[in-house]
């Protein structure tokens, strides 16, 4: 039902937009206002605007609001539905991975397949600032172990900022971890064995088919869709069989989809009524382009079936490796993964996390962050509507650092990255972010890099050698 009322929503928007109604470069109704207008939620509002955007109809402004979008550069449609076996494979790109980040640390290149922000977008100085008062105020400077459940501090501070999205959290219902990788894994050790089924959405990051084929696990990918992620019929028809289910809901890396609420909730009923752990991978959910932070799947989780893992590594720090894991009802198992591996977390970069927060650094450098990140999101699509060949398709992520692209079927974007390389130029090739034998045409792209005119170069570059692989096939 909620479906059919934002398609007849965004129906009537584009009926409007087209006769000339609304014209390019007008502030459309606020979601608020259309709500009360037509009688409907506030989310489905925002999925009918969302709806709009994919086809390219209007664009969002970061605490503005949505617009009349321009034609030129926003023509592209977004990729189609992924539609993966929902048998378990275990087919990694065989060295791709490897290959593609050898170069990690290159500066001669740019690196569009790296999904961190630049090092222009993070508050260095600040932070540097807080390091140091973290020497003075810790105890023996720093040098002794902190708590296994992580700083309190910053464990106070997280569980405050989730009551925001409608979070209900106590500090001692947290863990720090060494960014969210290692949440994800404490977790996936604490609820899983050799052998356990996972679900995950398809494409899905390269880091969790890895981790999980190291535990063991027979990996399940699931039919996602770029805005509102998995198919949940096709979840519910292996829930019953599932051990363990891992998503990314808010921003999903690479498809930036993010999951609507009422299917969020739904999502939740479901794996509660039958027992099946979610491990839901967050790190995303504080950069978004909207009016709002959207709320994760642990918002509606009532019986400790979420595991939440977040991390500032993706917006204030990467090298200070600061995560966190809500467990929910597998706490203790948890700590004792925790115990094991690793005993305590690092302490100084804990406490000067803690105190930028603390003092009001974080909301302000989110709202310079996002901005910034929108500006090139804006960028990066007008480019490759410009310079990549007809047949292109690129996702509308609503926030995160990253787009799909969908080249022409017959291209290889493992044989694009060969030729991009050559011209300095690093890309993610589709088929890194599966265990099957799809998303060849693919790749992903981070607009996490600083916006210039040479980046615009580049970018025309590895258009033209799309161009050329589409010509020679």
């Amino acid at each position: 039902m909620e479906q059919h009322l934002y398609l007849n929503l965004a129906a009537a928007f584009e009926k409007q937009i087209t006769g000339g109604l609304f014209k390019q470069g007008e502030k459309l109704p606020s979601i608020r206002k259309v709500s009360a207008l037509y009688g409907v939620s506030k989310n489905t509002v925002i999925q009918a605007y969302l709806t709009l955007e994919s086809r390219s109809l209007i664009i969002s402004k970061p605490q503005s609001g949505f617009y009349v979008g321009q034609v030129t550069g926003f023509e592209l449609p977004v990729p189609d539905k992924s539609q993966p076996s929902v048998s378990p494979s275990h087919k990694e790109a065989d060295g791709l991975i490897g290959k593609v980040f050898q170069q990690l640390t290159n500066t001669r290149i740019t690196q569009l397949s790296l999904s961190v922000p630049a090092p222009s977008f993070l508050p260095v100085s600040k932070l540097g600032k807080c390091l140091s008062k973290a020497l003075l105020n810790l105890p023996s400077g720093g040098t002794g172990y902190s708590d296994i459940q992580g700083n309190m501090r910053l464990r106070s501070l997280i569980s405050k900022r989730a009551f925001t999205w409608g979070g209900n959290l106590d500090s001692d219902e947290l863990v720090i971890t060494a960014g969210v990788m290692n949440a994800i894994s404490f977790a996936l050790m604490a609820i899983t064995k050799p052998g356990f089924s996972v679900a995950v959405e398809s494409p899905v990051y390269y880091g969790i088919l890895q981790l999980a084929k190291h535990l063991g696990l027979r990996v399940i990918e699931l039919p996602t869709h770029p805005l509102e992620g998995i198919d949940l019929e096709a979840l519910e028809g292996i829930l019953p069989n599932l051990d363990a289910l891992l998503l990314v809901t808010n921003f999903n890396n690479p498809l930036g989809s993010c999951m609507p609420e009422e299917r969020k909730k739904k999502l939740v009923e479901m794996i509660t009524a039958y027992e099946v752990p979610l491990i839901e991978n967050d790190l995303y959910g504080d950069v978004y382009f909207g009016e709002k932070r959207p709320k994760p799947c642990k918002a509606f989780d009532q019986h400790g079936w979420v595991l939440w893992c977040g991390s500032f590594s993706k917006t204030l720090a990467p090298g200070y490796r600061v995560g966190w894991i809500a467990p929910g009802k597998y706490l203790r198992q948890v700590l004792r993964q925790k115990a094991f591996h690793s005993l305590s977390s690092t302490t100084l970069t804990q406490e000067a996390v803690a105190e930028f927060i603390d003092n009001g650094g974080y909301d302000k450098h989110l709202v310079s962050l996002r901005k910034r990140l929108f500006s090139n999101r804006e960028q990066f699509i007008r480019s490759i509507g410009a310079y990549f060949p007809e047949g292109t398709q690129v996702s509308r992520p609503q926030g995160g650092f990253v787009l799909w692209i969908a080249c022409p079927k017959h291209i290889n974007t493992a044989q694009l990255y060969e030729s991009a390389m050559e011209q300095k130029i690093s890309i993610a090739p589709g088929r890194m972010f599966t265990l099957q034998d799809q998303f060849h045409h693919c790749m992903r792209l981070s607009f996490g890099l600083d916006w210039n005119e040479r980046l615009e170069q580049k970018l025309k570059l590895l258009g033209e050698l799309v161009t050329q692989f589409t010509l020679s096939n």
